[in-house]
């Protein structure tokens, strides 16, 4: 993988970005916590999601969390890998559904004589 020149998320960079804004960042970290906390879904299957959401949203940083805090929570390898496998799928299928609005257009074209 390209070096993305993305900063690594020291310890500094992090305090720097609470003393910024340190209610909204005490919000989202007690929001993520219970986001992730066991309820109808555990805490894997949510960490396997985020996996999985990471590698679309295409975030490093969130990559290299998830699939240590899946780990930890007790995922396989093999399920992380097919969390990011239903990723791409999800992603491509985007793009196969998405081509019924071209399907409509070439027809739209071809009735309009262009």
């Amino acid at each position: 993988m390209a070096d993305l020149n993305l900063p690594k998320p020291t310890r500094e960079l992090v305090d720097r970005r609470r003393a910024l804004a340190p209610e909204a960042e005490d919000a989202f970290r007690a929001f993520s916590k219970t986001v992730f906390a066991d309820g109808a879904l555990d805490g894997r299957t949510k960490q396997l999601i985020a996996v999985a959401v990471a590698h679309v949203t295409q975030c490093p940083w969130c990559i290299e969390g998830h699939v240590k805090a899946a780990r930890r929570a007790g995922a396989s390898s093999e399920q992380v890998m097919e969390a990011i496998w239903v990723a791409a799928e999800m992603r491509a299928g985007a793009s196969w559904a998405h081509a019924l609005k071209a399907v409509t257009l070439l027809d739209d074209s071809e009735a309009d004589g262009a």
